[in-house]
């Protein structure tokens, strides 16, 4: 199935499965489909099954969305109290579409426990309570951990599990009635002969003319290309590698400290999940891996370079990278946000050292080039999963592997030829369906029943359907919010941001700040947006932006009201792309009933 097909059918509010070999475009789909839903005015609860895929998606643990924590079970006492507490219930009923990434390290029971909460919650008994659910991920990858039952005598279960692993095992999966979608195209490996190699993995088919071709690709300890990350099985040996080649580098270390707001339990998620460390050190001649996406600014999460030098402003590393380009880099954030809000955040550079990183933490890279150690893997599907990473065989080297290094898990073999089988006869129903009404037909009704506006295609304003109240005002004054959360004006500011914060209030330009900071006009307003979040950038302080420009800022502040939006895709889609996303940004700073809530478009 293409991804357009895939898009199609997310479109009609259908549960869906959306699976796929590594690099078929799952994650690329999802941020499809959420820009899809959010032009129209429509929040989807964006979770993973572990803190570092939430990160990856600007989203937060399933766990903690759904409120059960690290419950291993769910009794009816737990029910209750997760349906009592308010502020996950007005979570789960103001949700109209679940997306769950990496569903294949979920246990059955936890997809069981989060389908009893959404349909108490919405009082439903219909699966999920009701609202469209998409779970997204690929069972040959790493699968969940299995923690072994100490003693019998646990107390009787409201959710009951059969001994199974997979999330598929579940009722709750079954009850569904999924629609499958299996991705077939190939993004990101470009070299037949190793496409090839790793399918056969997946089919079990890897033989010894596989092995040969892995082989080949053999170096020892003596021949390690230098530059390229070591992939490691175990973190022990990630730390041993990171450490004792920053220590032989010479000088001291730069050190950068994570910086957090929020809900402490978010924030610690946010932490765990964050490829960023916590406490950053540097120095010149360092190999780094960027953790986060920017290719505006020329990187993207697994994109490897060198410190070149350390900015002599602000102290920020300057970058170089594999293909050559010169990156300033500066601190982002990643944060958890629901319906618009910033709940929890935690800023760092985008950054870790590349010598060596775990095979866990590789998940959802592309390298161009990799070293790796599989002779200590473990569990099925990790090697698969470290292979995958990289693009090409040539970009392979391997300093050995045990017998479990190229095996898949039999159980998940026979069940992906049944999700292969369910994909087929749902792109066959899907495509009698496009070539009428029909299809357009069942996405606006979706639409409608989730509140939502419709646009028509190619249209420059577009009429309006019902709304779903913005959940910013609705949550802004709670005092439960607010608890255990740290005020955004205690929060120390990157320098960069200070020197942007004190020449706007000079009365320069972002045009004029660009100049004398040395940075894209893009690089400012996304200071000025972070500053305006943390409370720190009053609307007077900006008012001098607007001259020169009142008569497009005033059209775009009136597309805000009437469209009863803040977010930038539906009012780029409304004035037909006349106005840039960096002029729809800078009309946003300058309006003054709401705070800019996020730095991400739309």
């Amino acid at each position: 199935m293409t991804q357009s097909e895939a898009l199609s059918i997310l479109k009609t509010g259908s549960h869906v499965f959306l699976t796929g070999e590594p690099g078929s475009g799952k994650s690329h789909t999802i941020n499809e489909y959420v820009a899809y839903l959010r032009a129209r005015g429509i929040e989807p609860a964006i979770t993973a099954s572990t803190g570092i895929a939430a990160t990856h998606i600007g989203g937060m643990t399933i766990h903690s969305w759904s409120g059960i924590g690290i419950r291993p079970k769910l009794g009816k006492d737990d029910l209750h109290a997760i349906a009592s507490s308010r502020h996950i219930a007005k979570r789960v009923r103001c949700a109209n579409v679940l997306i769950i990434d990496e569903v294949s390290m979920l246990p059955p029971e936890t997809l069981s426990m989060i389908d009893a909460v959404c349909r108490e919650i919405k009082q439903s008994s219909e699966p999920f309570g009701g609202m469209q659910v998409v779970l997204v991920g690929d069972f040959f990858q790493l699968p969940p951990i299995v923690r072994p039952q100490v003693g019998n005598d646990s107390p009787s279960m409201f959710i009951e599990e059969r001994s199974t692993r997979f999330a598929y095992d579940s009722p709750a999966w079954e009850r569904a009635n999924l629609i499958v979608c299996y991705l077939t195209e190939q993004h990101r490996q470009d070299d037949s002969e190793f496409l090839a190699l790793l399918s056969a993995i997946r089919r079990n088919a890897f033989g010894a003319d596989h092995l040969c071709r892995l082989t080949s690709r053999t170096v020892h300890h003596g021949t390690v290309p230098k530059s390229a990350p070591k992939l490691f099985s175990h973190n022990v040996d990630v730390d041993r590698v990171n450490d004792g080649v920053l220590a032989q580098l010479p000088g001291e270390p730069r050190v950068f400290i994570m910086s957090s707001q929020g809900q402490e339990a978010l924030v610690s998620t946010l932490k765990k999940g964050c490829l960023s460390p916590e406490t950053l050190r540097l120095k010149v001649g360092a190999a780094v891996m960027f953790t986060k996406n920017n290719p505006k600014e020329g990187f993207v999460n697994g994109t490897l370079g060198v410190v070149e030098a350390f900015d002599r402003h602000d102290d920020h590393p300057i970058v170089r990278t594999r293909s050559g380009r010169r990156v300033d880099v500066e601190p982002m954030d990643w944060a958890v946000e629901e319906h618009g809000t910033i709940r929890a955040r935690v800023t760092q550079l985008p950054l870790r050292l590349a010598w060596a990183i775990t095979v866990h933490k590789s998940q959802g890279m592309s390298l161009d080039e990799a070293v790796m150690d599989l002779r200590n893997v473990f569990e099925f599907g990790q090697g698969y999963v470290a292979l995958s990473r990289v693009r090409r065989l040539s970009g392979l080297h391997l300093l050995g592997w045990n017998e479990r290094a190229f095996l898949v898990h039999p159980e998940v073999l026979a069940k992906d030829a049944q999700f292969h089988a369910q994909s087929e006869q749902a792109a066959v129903r899907i495509a009698g369906r496009v070539a009428g009404d029909e299809m357009t037909a069942m996405h606006e009704r979706f639409l409608r029943l989730c509140g939502g506006t419709i646009l028509s295609e190619g249209s420059v304003g577009a009429p309006k359907a019902s709304r779903v109240p913005h959940a910013a005002h609705e949550h802004g004054n709670s005092r439960d919010e607010r608890r255990g959360s740290t005020p955004l004006t205690t929060l120390s500011l990157p320098k960069g941001w200070e020197r942007t914060l004190a020449l706007i209030r000079s009365g320069k330009t972002i045009a004029d700040v660009a100049t004398l900071l040395g940075r894209t006009e893009g690089t400012i307003v996304r200071h000025l947006e972070s500053l305006r979040a943390r409370g720190q950038l009053p609307a007077h302080d900006t008012a001098h932006l607007a001259r020169g420009s009142e008569e497009a800022i005033a059209a775009i502040h009136d597309a805000c009201r009437a469209l009863g939006t803040h977010q930038l895709s539906p009012i780029f889609e409304h004035f037909g792309g006349a106005y840039s996303y960096d002029m729809l940004r800078i009309a946003r700073l300058l309006l003054n009933e709401h705070p800019v809530q996020g730095t991400t478009r739309g």
